[in-house]
């Protein structure tokens, strides 16, 4: 039988949409501030040669122009004040969390609470900063060395660093106040909205080479198909979930005795989520990327290295998939799952595993257990991931399909749609609530209802 909330969620239709003014409010708030972070994507770096830079990137496609361009909505291609993007918040975030897991200082911060959580937000944001430091004026001396500067010098460093620092901490505080005051996670819609407003132009190309004949007619149709289908796929496997069973015994609480409870502990097939695809996709384009904004003058060893881990092919695949299987397990042990925690928790809480003692054996059972569903989780990541690059390479596929974007894509319209939900119940919940309020109140002008008499 559907429980209270499951039946109220098959109810939610537009009208109940239409009434929530806090969600309409929310979602207004953060489509305003999205609108504001595409604009800015387009507005230039000052000293940058516009036409060499535009001939620049089009030569570029094939290291910079991929996944980078893609999570900056395309503001690195034009040189915007947000050419950066969000990915030095993302990197810093993750690396603060893997050395959470790591250090006894920031573990020891983790278990305190909101204030805990205040000063590990503070170490990202100065993170942050060191990193998008580093990767603009990395950028910068790039830029003279491509011929991309009007007046190479000193001024034109400073002026780039200065503009996409500043740039990236705008974004960042953007994210967060779309987590806060909107509706999702702010830093994922972002990224979102990079992806979405680059695949119009993407698909726009794409059919064009379509009717030019560039590209057969068949290739065109199961490439939609298999956009499809891996879009279906995804969604399925970020879905899934492995449930163990949890038993928790009677209690007895004053007088009363309390039956025991059983209830199952989720454990989804890709814990780490999209973070082993981003992991593994910035390392590979990494040699792409140096060589690309160094006006391709490499020496003999990089140019052995981009022969052999240049996209598509053998090596690169192998490594690719190597890493992303890697760090899937190395993410979900350190950071998204730790076993230990779990099992202490479950101690601490009375719960445990039908047939399995308390504490180390649950532990270890679960890590049992996880270790084997990463093998598909891994699995389907490696897989999902590796596509693009095999079609870019074989069919010439002019937009970046499927991997990384379609992951992202899936995971926050999913999550963002969640919490739509979410907010709607609530909003029910709180009509429900005032009808009875209401309902218990005696109307004015009626008189007070007269007691039964007491049995004697």
């Amino acid at each position: 039988m559907a429980s209270a909330a499951e039946q109220m969620a098959a109810n939610l239709s537009w009208g109940a949409f239409g009434k929530a003014t806090e969600l309409r409010q929310r979602i207004w708030f953060t489509l305003g501030l999205l609108i504001i972070y595409r604009l800015g994507t387009y507005i230039p770096v000052p000293g940058i040669d516009g036409v060499a830079l535009r001939n620049f990137m089009a030569d570029a496609q094939a290291g910079i122009g991929g996944i980078l361009s893609m999570f900056t909505g395309g503001a690195l291609g034009r040189m915007g004040v947000f050419a950066l993007g969000i990915m030095p918040y993302i990197s810093a975030s993750i690396i603060v969390q893997l050395l959470a897991s790591m250090v006894p200082a920031l573990e020891q911060l983790k278990k305190e609470g909101e204030q805990g959580r205040k000063k590990i937000n503070q170490y990202t944001r100065y993170g942050t900063v060191l990193l998008a430091l580093f990767q603009a004026f990395g950028l910068a001396k790039s830029l003279e060395a491509g011929g991309l500067a009007n007046e190479p010098g000193l001024f034109f460093e400073a002026s780039v660093v200065i503009t996409l620092v500043g740039g990236t901490m705008f974004l960042m505080w953007l994210g967060e106040q779309i987590t806060a005051r909107g509706i999702g996670n702010g830093i994922s819609l972002i990224i979102f909205v990079g992806i979405i407003a680059e695949i119009p132009g993407a698909l726009a190309q794409f059919f064009s080479q379509g009717r030019s004949g560039a590209v057969s007619t068949p290739v065109v149709i199961g490439v939609i198909v298999m956009v499809i289908a891996v879009i279906a796929f995804v969604v399925f496997m970020e879905r899934a979930l492995r449930k163990i069973h949890i038993q928790y015994p009677r209690r007895q609480v004053g007088m009363k005795v309390y039956d025991g409870q059983s209830s199952h502990l989720p454990i989804k097939v890709n814990p780490s989520g999209v973070i082993p695809a981003i992991f593994a996709s910035s390392l590979l384009l990494l040699p792409v990327t140096i060589s690309t904004f160094s006006g391709n003058q490499t020496g003999p060893v990089m140019s052995r290295v981009l022969a052999y881990f240049g996209p598509g092919q053998p090596l690169y695949l192998l490594f690719f998939a190597l890493m992303i299987v890697f760090f899937a397990y190395f993410y979900t042990q350190n950071v998204a799952f730790k076993s230990d925690d779990v099992a202490e928790n479950l101690k601490n809480q009375g719960g445990f595993i039908p047939g399995i003692r308390p504490g180390k054996r649950t532990e270890e059972y679960l890590d049992y257990v996880v270790n084997r569903v990463l093998v598909l989780g891994s699995g389907y990541l490696a897989a999902v991931c590796l596509l693009p690059e095999v079609i870019r390479s074989q069919l010439a596929v002019p937009f970046y399909f499927g991997g990384t974007s379609v992951l992202i894509v899936v995971s926050v319209v999913m999550d963002t749609i969640n919490q739509v939900q979410s907010h709607l119940l609530a909003h029910q919940y709180e009509g429900l609530i005032e009808k009875s309020q209401l309902r218990g109140k005696r109307k004015p002008g009626t008189a007070r209802p007269r007691k039964a008499p007491a049995r004697r």
